[in-house]
Parts: C-alpha cells; structure tokens; sequence
C-alpha cells in the first residue's frame, strides 16, 4: 500500500526522522514578518484593518508564501513546514475559499494561488511527501494550472506568463507520474492520458505510457490519448479538431495549446490542395473543418495568412500565404469554453 502522509526528511547529525510543526496554513513568525513589513496580500489582511497604518494579518487566511532558495540561506526549521495534512488542508482552502472570489480580476486570484502551491509543493520538496496526499495535491495543482492556461488566454504576457504557467505543469506531470508508481490511484488512468494530451508528439510521453500496466494502458481515456497522438503524427489535424469537440472541458484545456498548430498545418494543406485561379472554397466548410466559433473567425484566420476572403468563399493561391505574425488569442468557445457549462472553477479544480 502506498504511504497515505509523507516520507519525513532526516537530520543527518542525529540520524533522526523529523517532520513539520507548523500546524497553520502560514508560520507565525513568516505572518509577523510580513505585516511588520507591510508585505500581506489583500487577501490575507483580517477584515477592518486594511485602512490602518499597519494592516493585521488575519491567521485564518494568511498562507505561507513562495520562498526562492538562496545560495547561504538557513536550512528550514522544523516550525516554518506544514506537515502533509496541513499541506493538503491548505490547498482546499485556496480552491475553495480565493479561486471563487469575483471581487477582483481572476487573474490577481490566479497569482495569488499560483504562489500559495508553488509554497505547498516546495515543503512537500522538503520533506519528501508522498503517497496519496502527494496525489491529491498534485492531481489539484494540474487541473488548476491547465484550466488557468484556457481561462487566462487572452491575457497579454505582461499579465499572465503561460511559459511559466508551462513550466510548472511539466513540473507536476513529471512528480505526479512517478508517484502512481508507489500504488494504485483512482485518477491515474486520467492523468496519464492528459499529460499525452499536453506533450501531444512526445515520444517520451508515448514510451512512458507504452510501459504503463495493462489496467491503465487499455482504459478509454488513454486509448482515446493514443488515438490523438497517433492522428497528429499522421497529419491527420482535421480529426485532431473532430476528436476534440468530443472532449470534456480539462482534456480540452490540456489540447488547447495544441488547436493553433492544427489550423496551421491543415490552412497550409487547403492552401496546397486546392490553390488555382478559379477555385473558391466555401468558408462555411472551411470554418467548420478549422472548429472556429464564427465565420468572422475563420475570415480573419485566413486573411492573417494572407489569403483572401471574397463573400463566403476562401480564394487559395500557393504563392500568397505567409505567416504575419502573432495571432489574437481566441477564447475557443466551441472547442473548449462551452464545455464548463455551470460549473464552478472550484467543483473542476477538484475534479468533481
């Protein structure tokens, strides 16, 4: 059976095995320190205090924040890390209690939480959690940086940083995969599939899966992965698109990357198949195949790969298309951001 708390790091003086004290969601002395330097987050200041000279931290909602390692820096003291109940506890007060809030811009909500679990998996780093708390952490920090990547994607680079957004999900899909190896784990058939989904063309992701046991290799959410990949790795972009109508709304996050590089290669073959003089293609169609919301979309897809748009056809001509730079963000409404439906950004972190 796989360890249901945490591996505990040892004292390599006293051959001990040692864990975490801090029994709240932010040390005390870390809380004292930032309100003293007036460092609190407006979502952690104890309500009626914001307009003080200095503002109190409220030790219900203060949460320890992202501390980068330093060449020098004091090991971490037993007091300042969260033990893996803790840990866990503090995650689903971030889901359940900031991704919610609608006072302000999701996106200040995001950097919020983004930072708060980036905290929580560097003191699971530090003492080596593992098991199914580690899962249920990781599995939670996936679909939120996932959803964030398709919720945040209009935002400009200055506002959100989908590289690092990126980085971060690598990060867990690598912690997370080598953790089900420690057990059985109910989301496991899921995860595997998504992290195919994200690394679309990966043969490392591939081969990674292609040693998984049968029980999870043979389950429909990977069979369905594999027959993605295998259709991208064919050319086959068009029924990469089909495929991912049918898909619900995280799988769809996972592939949401992945939707300008299908349009781009299947606007390249149209371009080649069918450029000629006289030839007009219907938009309709066009739009259809390339799974844009509207027809403006699709007008607008074309015209910025230099191919012009007459009335409801598409005029291809081989020697015309060029790329003209970045193009505006779409919100994929069909493709992805209808699949939410009611529910909330909570009840999907969660994955209920």
């Amino acid at each position: 059976m796989p360890n249901s708390g945490m591996m505990p790091m040892k004292c390599a003086e006293l051959d001990v095995i040692l864990t975490g004290t801090c029994s709240g969601m932010c040390p005390d002395r870390e809380r004292d320190e930032r309100q003293r330097q007036k460092r609190l987050h407006k979502f952690e200041i104890l309500e009626g205090t914001a307009k003080d000279r200095l503002p109190k931290a409220d030790p219900q909602r203060t949460v320890k924040e992202y501390s980068r390692p330093a060449a020098g820096k004091e090991t971490a003291q037993l007091y300042e890390l969260r033990p893996a109940s803790v840990l866990l506890q503090t995650v689903h007060y971030l889901i359940d209690e900031i991704v919610p809030r609608h006072q302000e811009p999701w996106v200040e909500v995001y950097d919020y939480v983004f930072d708060r679990l980036r905290s929580v998996r560097q003191d699971m780093t530090i003492q080596q959690v593992t098991g199914h708390i580690a899962v249920t952490i990781l599995e939670k920090s996936l679909r939120f940086l996932l959803c964030a990547s398709y919720w945040l994607c209009e935002e400009p680079i200055q506002v959100f940083d989908s590289k690092m957004n990126d980085i971060h999900i690598q990060e867990c899909f690598s912690w997370l995969l080598a953790n089900y190896s420690t057990g059985n784990y109910e989301n496991e058939a899921e995860f595997q599939a998504l992290a195919i989904l994200y690394n679309l063309g990966s043969v490392k992701a591939v081969h990674h899966a292609l040693l998984l046991t049968d029980h999870i290799r043979d389950s429909p959410a990977m069979k369905l992965a594999f027959g993605i990949n295998q259709a991208f790795g064919e050319g086959n972009y068009v029924r990469c698109l089909r495929v991912l109508r049918r898909l619900p709304f995280l799988q769809s996050c996972a592939l949401f990357r992945h939707i300008k590089l299908f349009r781009h290669h299947l606007l390249r073959v149209f371009n080649h198949g069918y450029s000629s003089r006289n030839c007009r293609y219907p938009l309709q169609t066009l739009a259809n195949l390339l799974g844009m919301d509207s027809l403006l979309s699709a007008t607008e897809f074309c015209q910025h790969h230099g191919l012009e748009v007459k009335g409801s056809s598409v005029c291809f001509q081989r020697h015309c298309y060029r790329d003209l730079g970045p193009e505006p963000r779409q919100p994929e409404l069909g493709l992805v951001g209808k699949k939410q439906g009611g529910r909330t950004k909570s009840s999907l972190i969660h994955g209920r």
